[in-house]
């Protein structure tokens, strides 16, 4: 029988207010100087004249021209945005959760968006060949593609992508590593191994993670957790994680993400048909000029649906909470664990109603914990 006491959780402090208020306020901003972006290019005709230069780089070729035209878009976008990135690096350092090194950050910028433009070139490219191919069905194939695509990356990120921005080495201890692969038994899943995340080169706070799926799923924790947490509160952090699978919160997320993504390929085909039949916008509907109209659809749908997916997320995140408490001997490792992470990562215990629907993917630690003592009373 589990046990815990009732504990009246800490109120947020001062400084995990402000950090959170801050970092809320840096995304809005960074969202609106996006949507700015798109709609400043499409309202002022500059798309087109990317196109043309996109053109004269690529020497007249359409292929070549499709990839200048995401190289410059990438680019004017990463300058625009960043002020904000480096605001949002020094943030980091003045609330004392960031150990990176400025020389650091500046290549993982790097990396980031040379990563970015590989990947965006690979999806735009099979976008405006389809759309030349099959200007009437090309949404429907560009779709099952994408999620092809999606996938496969969900597949690939541990192996090819993590390593990119951070060290990961098998784990030495191996009592753990032993509870945490018994732990994933139980739950029904195999792990390819059990990886120290070295996260403490670039951040202070601490986390831990399933990652994968088949072949290339495994667990990391980051070393921050590592030298922090008891071996009991990490059984209870992996626990939680491992009642997503145990739910098919993943295949579920999937699904979902199916729908939206093909809702988002028929709506942009609408607004694109009507863009250029009925506004004359663009010369057809393989002018890659209207990439922007494109991505200015898929974020306005992203935003309408944020709420509701959030909602959705908060929803599974109690699902696995649960599962958690019926996995561990006490559910007082799971209450400690989130009290420490809460501290640890400055994040808000109690947030308010509609910070937390509008902007939180997780419930409230507030929230969870008492969800937990809940639990352990009725049990």
């Amino acid at each position: 029988m589990s046990t815990t006491q009732t504990i009246t959780p800490p109120a947020d402090s001062t400084k995990a207010h402000r950090y959170n208020t801050i970092k809320r306020w840096l995304g809005v901003a960074d969202f609106v100087i996006g949507f700015g972006l798109l709609v400043v290019l499409l309202a002022t005709g500059w798309t087109a004249v990317l196109r043309d230069l996109a053109y004269r780089g690529g020497g007249q070729n359409y292929t070549l021209a499709v990839f200048f035209y995401v190289l410059m878009l990438m680019v004017i976008g990463k300058i625009i945005g960043l002020p904000l990135d480096y605001y949002g690096f020094r943030l980091e350092h003045r609330f004392e959760l960031s150990n990176q090194r400025l020389r650091s950050w500046i290549w993982d910028e790097v990396k980031g968006l040379l990563i970015g433009l590989l990947l965006g070139t690979v999806v735009v490219e099979l976008i405006y060949l389809l759309l030349r191919q099959n200007p009437q069905y090309w949404w429907l194939i560009a779709w099952a593609v994408f999620m092809g695509l999606f996938v496969l990356m969900a597949q690939l990120a541990p192996v090819i992508l993590f390593p990119i921005f951070y060290k990961f080495e098998p784990l030495d201890n191996e009592e753990l590593k032993r509870r945490l692969v018994l732990l994933s038994e139980r739950a029904g899943t195999r792990v390819r191994g059990v990886y120290k995340w070295n996260l403490s080169e670039k951040s202070k706070k601490a986390n831990a993670a399933l990652t994968g799926l088949g072949a290339t799923r495994r667990i990391i924790l980051a070393d921050t957790l590592l030298n922090s947490y008891s071996d009991d509160e990490i059984e209870a952090v992996l626990a939680h994680e491992l009642g997503h699978h145990v739910h098919r919160h993943i295949l579920k997320s999937i699904f979902v993400q199916a729908g939206i993504t093909l809702l988002g390929f028929w709506l942009a085909n609408s607004v694109l048909h009507y863009a250029v039949e009925r506004r004359n916008m663009f010369d057809s509907m393989s002018d890659f000029a209207n990439l922007p109209l494109l991505i200015l659809v898929s974020t306005v749908l992203s935003l309408l649906l944020m709420p509701a997916l959030n909602a959705y997320s908060r929803f599974n995140e109690r699902q696995a909470d649960r599962y958690c408490f019926q996995s561990v001997a006490s559910v007082g490792a799971f209450i400690s664990s989130m009290n420490k992470l809460a501290e640890q990562n400055l994040a808000e215990r109690t947030p308010s109603r509609w910070v937390e629907c509008l902007f939180h993917s997780h419930p409230a630690i507030a929230k969870r914990v008492a969800a937990a003592e809940g639990w352990a009373r009725a049990h």
